[in-house]
């Protein structure tokens, strides 16, 4: 998923409550709400009525199990009718093709783009045997390739790398690599030679491993290429700390490959983890150095509450930022650097900032005045989730500033547990939107009392 912004970090790690503050000098942008006459009235109360449900930590906890009995006690019939008239309906962009057309028509009546995702994803764990599960996952993620290209100008999807590759594997790559040796040997180099025919013959992984992670690469490369003949650019998610340098190597392999001319493959950067802007340098000066281009999506982080149990459970130190303010000063520096990288070759490095937080975005619409980079030129845009800081999203897009909205898509039976797991993970989020709740709030009072 997308950056989450502000306010669950903010009580995740118990510091003051209340809005953020737009940065000083920032562009003329509105977040005050006004943008929601562009809602339906159904629109309205959908929005409201799931965000209140949302703010329940309870209900987000027991969720699975009253989606389960739910089931049982509605049939399937009512019981999806009900979900697609409120959580699916709020989240997710539908199941066929078509339902995702009628979504991304009605965004880009608004000013806003598709930026879809197949909720498909695995942890440790839950690896599947055989290559038949990965090889299916390939086929959907081709379908949205092939729907993301129908969603206008600039058109760009998300892939989580587990999808297509054992997160078991993507785990023991990543132990590989701290050992001594080991980036030298499973290098961005040799896996892109891997994935132009070679044989993949590591010798830190058993046969077993090497077979499927030539498979896998296969797939990754092969996804990439249809995504850049369909100009599509590829937005790889990052995970939990112990897959993410695995993620990033295979990332930059891709990137050496296809980003020669204009970056097609984006890596992602969590800015809650201490050592964010020390790889997120040392991995554009990589990029520079290999005459590659570089694309990034930029996140505060949405993990905060299983890495900081790991860490506890396995004794080994925090990777995380110590408190809310420290993680956004993160934010801001990395945001200005890849600002200024951007200022200086807007072909060559281009960044989504993905993030819900108002203060982000008003301090990058400022610092892109200053910078002199276009709003809609491609270089740099804004992402944030299907159904959730639509007052940022909206104002952006009318403004003229390049938008993008997070959407997942398929059948109820397939998102909904995704869409659960989104929520038990990030619950602060779903109970950080206050704002957006009392500005649809003030929005339907407004047009029941038919005033102007």
């Amino acid at each position: 998923m997308l950056g989450r912004g502000g306010r669950w970090l903010q009580r995740a790690w118990g510091a003051a409550s209340g809005p953020p503050q737009p940065a000083p000098r920032g562009a003329q942008l509105s977040f005050d709400g006004a943008v929601f006459r562009l809602k339906s009235g159904w629109e309205l109360v959908r929005g409201l009525l799931v965000f209140r449900l949302c703010a329940l930590p309870g209900l987000v906890r027991r969720a699975p199990t009253l989606l389960s009995v739910s089931r049982r006690l509605l049939g399937h019939r009512l019981w999806g009718s009900l979900l697609r008239a409120s959580f699916y309906g709020q989240f997710v962009a539908g199941q066929t093709p078509p339902e995702v057309g009628v979504t991304v028509q009605r965004l880009r009546a608004l000013g806003l783009r598709p930026l879809l995702a197949v909720p498909i994803e695995e942890d440790v764990g839950q690896d599947k045997e055989g290559e038949g599960w990965y090889e299916g996952n390939r086929g959907a993620v081709l379908g949205c390739v092939g729907l993301s290209a129908q969603g206008g100008p600039q058109p760009m999807m998300q892939l989580k790398v587990t999808a297509l590759m054992s997160a078991w594997l993507c785990r023991t790559v990543s132990l590989q690599l701290e050992e001594p040796g080991g980036r030298s040997e499973l290098s961005t180099d040799r896996l892109a030679a891997v994935m132009g025919g070679e044989e993949a013959n590591f010798s830190g992984l058993s046969p077993a491993e090497n077979r499927h992670l030539q498979a896998s690469l296969l797939r990754l490369d092969g996804v990439t290429q249809r995504a850049v003949e369909a100009g599509v650019r590829v937005l790889v998610d990052a995970e939990y700390t112990y897959v993410n340098p695995a993620l990033t190597l295979v990332t930059l392999a891709l990137m050496g490959r296809w980003n020669r001319t204009q970056p097609w493959v984006w890596n992602t950067y969590q800015c809650y983890l201490q050592d964010c802007l020390a790889r997120l340098g040392a991995d554009a000066a990589l990029a520079k150095r290999r005459g590659f281009c570089f694309g990034v999506k930029l996140v505060r982080g949405a993990y905060l509450e299983q890495e900081r149990r790991l860490a506890r459970e396995r004794g080994y130190p925090d990777p995380l930022h110590p408190t809310w303010e420290a993680t956004n000063h993160s934010y801001e520096r990395c945001l200005d650097l890849l600002l200024e990288l951007v200022a200086r070759d807007g072909q060559r490095c281009q960044l989504i900032v993905a993030s819900h937080n108002e203060a982000s975005v008003s301090h990058t619409v400022r610092r892109m005045e200053e910078l002199g980079i276009a709003k809609d030129g491609g270089a740099v845009c804004f992402g944030q989730l299907l159904g959730m800081c639509d007052h940022v999203s909206l104002a952006l897009g009318q403004a003229g500033y390049a938008i993008y909205k997070s959407i997942p898509y398929g059948a109820v039976e397939d998102v909904l547990p995704y869409l659960v797991r989104r929520a038990q993970e990030n619950q602060s989020v779903l109970q950080g939107t206050r704002k957006e709740r009392d500005l649809l709030r003030q929005e339907l009072w407004r047009r029941l009392q038919r005033r102007p």
